[in-house]
Protein backbone atom coordinates (compact mmCIF):
# COMPACT_ATOMS: atom_id res chain seq x y z
CA UNK A 1 0.00 0.00 0.00
CA UNK A 2 2.86 2.53 0.47
CA UNK A 3 3.19 3.57 -2.82
CA UNK A 4 -0.53 3.77 -3.23
CA UNK A 5 -0.26 5.98 0.10
CA UNK A 6 2.79 8.24 -1.50
CA UNK A 7 0.31 8.90 -4.87
CA UNK A 8 -2.37 9.77 -1.83
CA UNK A 9 0.32 12.78 -0.23
CA UNK A 10 1.74 14.22 -3.02
CA UNK A 11 -1.59 14.68 -4.49
CA UNK A 12 -2.63 16.75 -1.26
CA UNK A 13 0.43 18.68 -1.54
CA UNK A 14 0.12 19.49 -4.48
CA UNK A 15 -3.59 21.82 -4.08
CA UNK A 16 -3.28 24.89 -3.06
CA UNK A 17 -5.00 25.09 0.05
CA UNK A 18 -4.01 22.82 2.36
CA UNK A 19 -5.07 22.11 6.49
CA UNK A 20 -2.69 20.62 8.46
CA UNK A 21 -2.41 19.05 12.38
CA UNK A 22 -0.84 16.73 14.63
CA UNK A 23 -1.58 14.51 17.46
CA UNK A 24 0.13 12.61 19.90
CA UNK A 25 0.91 8.60 18.94
CA UNK A 26 3.12 6.67 21.76
CA UNK A 27 5.07 3.91 20.62
CA UNK A 28 6.95 1.13 22.31
CA UNK A 29 10.89 2.58 23.26
CA UNK A 30 12.50 -0.85 24.57
CA UNK A 31 15.26 -0.34 27.04
CA UNK A 32 13.54 2.46 28.59
CA UNK A 33 10.71 1.65 30.44
CA UNK A 34 7.85 3.38 29.20
CA UNK A 35 6.39 4.59 25.52
CA UNK A 36 7.80 7.49 23.01
CA UNK A 37 5.53 10.21 22.44
CA UNK A 38 5.95 10.42 18.58
CA UNK A 39 3.32 12.33 16.60
CA UNK A 40 0.42 11.49 13.53
CA UNK A 41 0.68 14.64 11.40
CA UNK A 42 -2.06 15.21 9.45
CA UNK A 43 -2.71 17.31 5.94
CA UNK A 44 -6.21 17.20 4.22
CA UNK A 45 -7.68 18.68 1.36
CA UNK A 46 -11.69 19.71 0.88
CA UNK A 47 -13.17 21.95 -1.63
CA UNK A 48 -16.69 20.76 -1.23
CA UNK A 49 -17.87 23.59 1.01
CA UNK A 50 -17.35 25.94 -2.15
CA UNK A 51 -18.11 23.45 -4.95
CA UNK A 52 -14.38 23.56 -5.80
CA UNK A 53 -12.33 20.87 -8.04
CA UNK A 54 -10.55 19.24 -5.25
CA UNK A 55 -11.10 15.63 -4.02
CA UNK A 56 -11.39 15.32 -0.63
CA UNK A 57 -8.43 13.27 1.04
CA UNK A 58 -6.25 13.14 4.11
CA UNK A 59 -3.05 12.00 4.66
CA UNK A 60 -1.34 11.39 8.04
CA UNK A 61 2.49 11.36 8.24
CA UNK A 62 4.43 8.87 11.19
CA UNK A 63 7.23 11.32 12.58
CA UNK A 64 9.66 11.05 16.05
CA UNK A 65 8.77 14.64 17.07
CA UNK A 66 6.49 17.27 16.86
CA UNK A 67 8.96 20.20 16.01
CA UNK A 68 9.44 22.41 12.61
CA UNK A 69 11.86 19.77 11.18
CA UNK A 70 9.28 17.60 10.86
CA UNK A 71 6.49 19.17 9.09
CA UNK A 72 9.38 20.89 7.54
CA UNK A 73 10.29 17.54 5.78
CA UNK A 74 6.56 16.77 4.85
CA UNK A 75 6.04 20.05 2.94
CA UNK A 76 9.28 21.18 1.24
CA UNK A 77 7.54 21.16 -1.76
CA UNK A 78 4.58 22.56 -0.55
CA UNK A 79 3.54 26.10 -2.26
CA UNK A 80 0.41 27.93 -1.36
CA UNK A 81 -2.29 28.26 1.69
CA UNK A 82 -1.85 26.40 4.88
CA UNK A 83 -4.80 26.57 7.15
CA UNK A 84 -3.19 25.51 10.59
CA UNK A 85 -3.53 26.56 14.50
CA UNK A 86 -1.24 28.94 16.10
CA UNK A 87 1.12 26.73 16.90
CA UNK A 88 5.00 27.36 16.57
CA UNK A 89 6.47 24.91 14.15
CA UNK A 90 4.30 26.14 11.29
CA UNK A 91 5.16 29.89 12.05
CA UNK A 92 8.90 28.72 12.16
CA UNK A 93 8.61 26.79 8.57
CA UNK A 94 7.56 29.97 6.66
CA UNK A 95 10.29 31.64 8.05
CA UNK A 96 12.98 29.25 7.13
CA UNK A 97 11.88 29.10 3.70
CA UNK A 98 14.11 31.42 1.49
CA UNK A 99 10.82 32.30 -0.69
CA UNK A 100 7.67 33.26 0.72
CA UNK A 101 5.64 30.43 -1.13
CA UNK A 102 3.41 29.55 2.32
CA UNK A 103 1.17 31.70 3.59
CA UNK A 104 -0.46 30.20 7.21
CA UNK A 105 -4.10 30.77 7.76
CA UNK A 106 -5.15 30.38 10.94
CA UNK A 107 -8.11 29.33 12.93
CA UNK A 108 -10.92 31.19 14.19
CA UNK A 109 -12.17 28.50 16.19
CA UNK A 110 -8.64 28.09 17.74
CA UNK A 111 -9.14 32.10 18.96
CA UNK A 112 -12.63 31.53 20.05
CA UNK A 113 -11.63 28.56 22.52
CA UNK A 114 -9.56 31.20 24.39
CA UNK A 115 -12.10 33.68 25.18
CA UNK A 116 -14.66 30.68 26.30
CA UNK A 117 -11.93 29.52 28.45
CA UNK A 118 -11.59 32.86 29.85
CA UNK A 119 -15.80 32.79 30.08
CA UNK A 120 -15.91 29.79 32.34
CA UNK A 121 -13.16 30.60 34.72
CA UNK A 122 -13.98 34.77 35.16
CA UNK A 123 -17.16 35.24 33.73
CA UNK A 124 -15.41 38.37 31.53
CA UNK A 125 -18.58 40.05 29.97
CA UNK A 126 -15.81 41.38 27.52
CA UNK A 127 -15.39 36.90 26.91
CA UNK A 128 -19.09 37.05 26.34
CA UNK A 129 -19.33 39.58 24.11
CA UNK A 130 -16.62 38.38 21.90
CA UNK A 131 -18.04 34.78 21.69
CA UNK A 132 -21.45 36.24 20.58
CA UNK A 133 -19.47 38.05 17.71
CA UNK A 134 -17.79 35.41 16.66
CA UNK A 135 -21.03 33.14 17.03
CA UNK A 136 -22.18 35.75 14.61
CA UNK A 137 -19.70 35.47 12.11
CA UNK A 138 -20.23 31.63 12.18
CA UNK A 139 -23.73 31.64 11.52
CA UNK A 140 -23.13 33.48 8.28
CA UNK A 141 -20.81 30.79 7.39
CA UNK A 142 -23.51 28.04 8.02
CA UNK A 143 -25.72 30.41 5.70
CA UNK A 144 -23.02 29.80 3.07
CA UNK A 145 -21.52 26.79 3.05
CA UNK A 146 -21.69 24.86 -0.09
CA UNK A 147 -22.73 27.95 -2.33
CA UNK A 148 -19.63 28.99 -4.99
CA UNK A 149 -16.29 30.65 -3.59
CA UNK A 150 -17.92 34.28 -5.39
CA UNK A 151 -20.42 33.76 -3.40
CA UNK A 152 -19.41 33.49 -0.31
CA UNK A 153 -16.50 36.08 -0.67
CA UNK A 154 -19.80 38.87 -1.16
CA UNK A 155 -21.43 37.94 1.45
CA UNK A 156 -18.51 37.83 3.62
CA UNK A 157 -17.36 41.08 2.69
CA UNK A 158 -20.72 42.49 3.28
CA UNK A 159 -21.55 41.16 6.23
CA UNK A 160 -18.56 39.54 8.23
CA UNK A 161 -15.94 42.00 7.50
CA UNK A 162 -18.40 44.71 9.37
CA UNK A 163 -18.10 42.36 12.31
CA UNK A 164 -15.19 41.49 12.66
CA UNK A 165 -13.45 45.06 12.14
CA UNK A 166 -15.91 46.11 15.06
CA UNK A 167 -14.18 43.60 17.11
CA UNK A 168 -10.68 44.31 16.54
CA UNK A 169 -11.35 47.71 17.86
CA UNK A 170 -13.13 46.47 20.44
CA UNK A 171 -9.90 44.44 21.83
CA UNK A 172 -8.04 46.55 20.81
CA UNK A 173 -9.84 49.35 23.47
CA UNK A 174 -10.18 46.62 26.08
CA UNK A 175 -6.27 45.66 25.70
CA UNK A 176 -5.07 49.13 26.51
CA UNK A 177 -7.16 49.07 29.48
CA UNK A 178 -6.69 46.01 31.16
CA UNK A 179 -3.51 44.07 32.83
CA UNK A 180 -1.21 42.17 30.24
CA UNK A 181 -0.97 39.52 32.89
CA UNK A 182 -4.95 38.36 33.09
CA UNK A 183 -6.22 35.57 31.03
CA UNK A 184 -8.20 38.04 29.13
CA UNK A 185 -5.15 39.55 27.78
CA UNK A 186 -3.82 36.57 26.42
CA UNK A 187 -6.90 35.74 24.73
CA UNK A 188 -7.09 39.17 23.14
CA UNK A 189 -2.97 39.01 22.40
CA UNK A 190 -3.27 36.01 20.60
CA UNK A 191 -6.14 37.21 18.30
CA UNK A 192 -4.49 40.28 17.26
CA UNK A 193 -1.36 38.66 17.45
CA UNK A 194 -2.96 36.19 14.74
CA UNK A 195 -5.08 38.62 13.09
CA UNK A 196 -4.24 38.96 9.42
CA UNK A 197 -4.48 35.02 9.19
CA UNK A 198 -7.82 34.41 11.00
CA UNK A 199 -9.25 36.91 8.97
CA UNK A 200 -7.94 35.72 5.49
CA UNK A 201 -11.37 33.93 4.67
CA UNK A 202 -12.49 37.56 4.49
CA UNK A 203 -10.59 37.94 0.94
CA UNK A 204 -11.01 34.46 -0.52
CA UNK A 205 -14.04 32.75 -0.52
CA UNK A 206 -11.72 29.34 -0.92
CA UNK A 207 -10.33 29.67 2.51
CA UNK A 208 -12.49 28.30 5.26
CA UNK A 209 -13.04 30.01 8.38
CA UNK A 210 -11.36 27.59 10.76
CA UNK A 211 -9.44 23.98 10.76
CA UNK A 212 -12.32 21.74 11.47
CA UNK A 213 -12.15 19.98 8.36
CA UNK A 214 -8.78 18.30 9.44
CA UNK A 215 -9.77 18.26 13.58
CA UNK A 216 -12.52 16.13 12.37
CA UNK A 217 -9.94 13.75 10.39
CA UNK A 218 -7.81 13.22 13.97
CA UNK A 219 -11.10 11.97 15.83
CA UNK A 220 -10.62 8.49 14.45
CA UNK A 221 -6.91 8.45 14.98
CA UNK A 222 -7.87 9.32 19.11
CA UNK A 223 -10.40 6.60 18.66
CA UNK A 224 -7.83 4.10 17.69
CA UNK A 225 -4.96 5.12 19.85
CA UNK A 226 -7.23 4.83 23.02
CA UNK A 227 -8.02 1.45 21.58
CA UNK A 228 -4.69 0.27 20.90
CA UNK A 229 -2.52 2.83 23.65
CA UNK A 230 0.38 2.73 21.47
CA UNK A 231 2.13 1.46 17.95
CA UNK A 232 4.87 -1.54 18.80
CA UNK A 233 8.00 0.25 16.74
CA UNK A 234 8.62 2.92 14.26
CA UNK A 235 7.35 0.88 11.63
CA UNK A 236 4.05 0.10 13.12
CA UNK A 237 3.61 3.77 13.32
CA UNK A 238 4.32 4.51 9.88
CA UNK A 239 2.02 1.50 8.93
CA UNK A 240 -0.60 2.75 11.10
CA UNK A 241 -0.28 5.92 9.04
CA UNK A 242 -0.49 4.67 5.59
CA UNK A 243 -3.46 2.60 6.13
CA UNK A 244 -5.39 5.60 8.32
CA UNK A 245 -4.79 7.61 5.09
CA UNK A 246 -6.07 5.31 2.41
CA UNK A 247 -9.44 4.15 5.14
CA UNK A 248 -10.25 7.86 6.05
CA UNK A 249 -9.62 9.48 2.15
CA UNK A 250 -12.43 6.43 1.01
CA UNK A 251 -14.88 7.30 3.56
CA UNK A 252 -14.11 10.79 2.54
CA UNK A 253 -15.40 10.14 -1.14
CA UNK A 254 -18.16 8.12 0.17
CA UNK A 255 -16.82 4.66 0.06
CA UNK A 256 -17.06 1.40 2.34
CA UNK A 257 -13.58 1.20 3.37
CA UNK A 258 -13.04 -2.58 3.62
CA UNK A 259 -14.90 -3.26 0.10
CA UNK A 260 -12.36 -0.06 -1.46
CA UNK A 261 -9.21 -2.45 0.36
CA UNK A 262 -9.93 -5.50 -0.11
CA UNK A 263 -10.21 -4.77 -4.23
CA UNK A 264 -7.15 -2.58 -4.21
CA UNK A 265 -5.44 -4.99 -2.91
CA UNK A 266 -6.27 -7.83 -5.39
CA UNK A 267 -5.30 -5.35 -8.06
CA UNK A 268 -2.02 -4.44 -6.55
CA UNK A 269 -0.68 -8.36 -5.87
CA UNK A 270 -2.19 -9.64 -9.23
CA UNK A 271 -0.52 -6.84 -11.47
CA UNK A 272 -4.21 -5.78 -12.60
CA UNK A 273 -2.62 -2.24 -12.19
CA UNK A 274 0.59 -1.75 -12.50
CA UNK A 275 2.92 0.65 -10.29
CA UNK A 276 3.21 3.74 -12.53
CA UNK A 277 -0.95 3.71 -13.15
CA UNK A 278 -1.20 3.65 -9.33
CA UNK A 279 -3.42 6.92 -9.32
CA UNK A 280 -6.63 5.04 -11.23
CA UNK A 281 -6.47 3.35 -7.38
CA UNK A 282 -6.35 6.76 -5.63
CA UNK A 283 -10.07 6.61 -3.95
CA UNK A 284 -11.99 9.09 -6.10
CA UNK A 285 -10.76 8.02 -9.47
CA UNK A 286 -11.41 3.79 -8.10
CA UNK A 287 -15.16 5.22 -7.57
CA UNK A 288 -15.42 6.60 -10.84
CA UNK A 289 -13.83 4.33 -12.40
CA UNK A 290 -16.32 1.53 -10.53
CA UNK A 291 -19.62 4.02 -11.34
CA UNK A 292 -18.76 3.80 -14.95
CA UNK A 293 -18.57 0.58 -15.39
CA UNK A 294 -21.86 -0.05 -12.86
CA UNK A 295 -23.55 1.96 -15.72
CA UNK A 296 -21.73 0.06 -18.74
CA UNK A 297 -23.49 -2.76 -17.11
CA UNK A 298 -27.01 -1.23 -16.70
CA UNK A 299 -26.97 -0.40 -19.90
CA UNK A 300 -26.42 -3.69 -21.83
Amino acid sequence: MKPLYERLLLYIRSQERVFCDETPLPRLDPGRGRTRICQLWAQAVDDRPWQGPARPAVGYVFAEGRDTAAIQDQLAGFDGLLQVDGYAAYKALVRRRKRATIRLVFCLSHARRKFVAVFRTTRSEVAREVIGRIGEVYAIEARIRGTTAETRLRVRQDRSRPILEALKVRLMAVRAEISGQSSLAKAIAYTLGHWDGLVAFLEDGRIEVDTNTVERLMRPIGLGRKNALFAGSAAGGRDWAILASLINSARLNGLDPFSYLADVLERIVSGAVKANDLDRLLPWAWKAERDADAGTVRAA
